[in-house]
Formats: C-alpha cells, sequence, structure tokens
C-alpha cells in the first residue's frame, strides 16, 4: 500500500482528480448505506440534488489527492498554484499575536488549509498547530505520523496532552486548526442544531477561544477545476461567541451556523456523506 501511496505521490494533480472523480461515482453507487446518508444529509440542508451532485466526484478527488499532499518533498511548494482570498483576515491576526483558532468544516480540501498557512506564515509566525486523530489501521498510522509532520506544521492528537499544546500554541500568538463539525467522543460535546437537526458537536473550538483570547477565523480550501490547484478562503466567523459560564450549547451553536453558512457557498465541495448526526464514541479519546 506505501508503495502505491508514493506511486500516487507523483502523479500530476489533474490526473489523481481524474482518477478521483470516479472513484467518487463508483462509491455512491457501490454502497446504498452512503449514498442514502448522502441524500438525507443534502436533503437536510435544503440543499437541491442538482447542487450537491458535484459533491460526490469531489469527495473521490478528496481521497486520491491525499498521497500529493503528504508525500510530496517537504521543501516542495503546493503545485500547481496556490491561491487565496481573505488572506489579510488572517495577517492581520497574526499580527495582534493572540493566537488564531482556524476552524475548517468537512469540505474542500482540508490537508492544503494547514499546509497553505505553513508554506506562507511559518517562517514569520511559528508553525500551526492541528488536532488530529491518529489511524487506526497502523500502516496507514505511519504514512500520517510522517507525511504531516511537516515544515511549519506542528500536530497535536486529540488527547488531553493535544489540548495543552494547542493552548500553549495560542498564548505563544501562533495559530491552530480544527475540524469543528467532526463528531467528538461522548463527553466532549453538546447536542446543537446543525441544518435544523440535532448534532453532536464539540465544545473544543469555543474553548479555545475564550481560555485565550484568541482569534476565531474561518478557512477552508477549494479545489479548483482540472487540478489547476486550490485556492484557500478566509473569514471572519460572523458572530462573536457569548462569554462567561454555562454558555456551552450557546458557543458551539455559533459555530454551526458559521459552518452552515460556509457550506452554503460552496454546497458542491461539502463532504455530504459524513456521518454527522451519529451518536458518539463511547470511549473518549480526550479525557
Amino acid at each position: 500500500m506505501l508503495r502505491l501511496f508514493r506511486w500516487l505521490a507523483r502523479c500530476p494533480l489533474w490526473f489523481l482528480h481524474v482518477l478521483g472523480g470516479g472513484l467518487g461515482w463508483i462509491t455512491y453507487w457501490a454502497s446504498p448505506t452512503y449514498r442514502r446518508r448522502f441524500q438525507q444529509n443534502v436533503a437536510q440542508a435544503g440543499v437541491s440534488a442538482r447542487e450537491a451532485r458535484p459533491a460526490i466526484a469531489e469527495a473521490g478527488r478528496l481521497v486520491m489527492e491525499t498521497p500529493f499532499l503528504w508525500l510530496r518533498p517537504a521543501d516542495e511548494p503546493i503545485r500547481p498554484a496556490l491561491n487565496w482570498e481573505g488572506e489579510a483576515l488572517l495577517v492581520e491576526a497574526l499580527k495582534q499575536r493572540k493566537g488564531i483558532v482556524l476552524l475548517t468544516p468537512h469540505m474542500g480540501s482540508f490537508e492544503v488549509t494547514a499546509q497553505a498557512c505553513a508554506q506562507s506564515f511559518a517562517a514569520d509566525h511559528g508553525p500551526i498547530t492541528v488536532l488530529y486523530r491518529p489511524a487506526r489501521k497502523p500502516w496507514l498510522r505511519a504514512i500520517m505520523d510522517g507525511s504531516r509532520a511537516r515544515p511549519g506544521v506542528a500536530t497535536a492528537p486529540a488527547t488531553l496532552a493535544g489540548v495543552r499544546q494547542m493552548i500553549r500554541a495560542l498564548r505563544r500568538g501562533e495559530a491552530v486548526g480544527l475540524l469543528p463539525d467532526q463528531v467528538p467522543p461522548d463527553g466532549m460535546g453538546v447536542w446543537v442544531p446543525f441544518f435544523g437537526q440535532p448534532a453532536y458537536t464539540m465544545t473544543l473550538a469555543a474553548r479555545l477561544v475564550q481560555q485565550t483570547g484568541a482569534v476565531p477565523l474561518l478557512i477552508w480550501g477549494e479545489r479548483l477545476r482540472h487540478g489547476a490547484g486550490y485556492t484557500v478562503r478566509v473569514s471572519a466567523l460572523g458572530e462573536a461567541l457569548p462569554t462567561g459560564e454555562n454558555t456551552q450549547a450557546e458557543s458551539a451553536a455559533v459555530i454551526n451556523r458559521a459552518m452552515e453558512r460556509l457550506i452554503r457557498q460552496r454546497p458542491q465541495q461539502y463532504l455530504w456523506g459524513y456521518h454527522r448526526y451519529k451518536q458518539p464514541r463511547a470511549n473518549a479519546s480526550v479525557d
């Protein structure tokens, strides 16, 4: 498998995206469970089937571009093109030295956002620390551990030690990144609406902001057509997070609404097959 990953990493991005588009459709038609969840999530969000249909192929492209992003040489910039929109928000926040919490939904290319921040800002402002959940399969875990430890990118496991690592980074004025629409382990979230249906939502994202005074920003990497590269889009949260005690549910709801607004902008690149409304795992990773 590692040999296949290395071969794919040397392929041009346009070729990987062609393969990935086919893989996305094969998976959609081969798995009734995946197809049903995809359709139910689209309907729950009030997005038309026509708008969401391109996301079927985009999910496959997400898979196929992973070796390209993970295994290319550490000193090689993102190719063929990396563009920014809203970069000024990130620059201004970095100047404040209060720390930044970058929130990314399951949308576009998650991997490219952290690498783009490292490539553009780490030399002057320190690394970006990203929260991750280790892979269960040993061979994939070995690839992930090696590939995500790139220059300018620090990784924090989804454990109490990882959370402390992120807090220290924020207090140094650095950026951290996480996926706030990822279902957390039991005990680490609250049930709040996501597109009108209760979804178990992490409280960590808001707590990092509230405990450190960091600036929350939304960021995601749009996958351009025909393998032309990526556009990293940065925007404001849109609502202030509440302060005071007993605000976990309200804070999580604010972040969910921000995720909804972002997803509605590009429903073609959201991972609609993600099991967003599932029950949380009983064995928490962060304790």
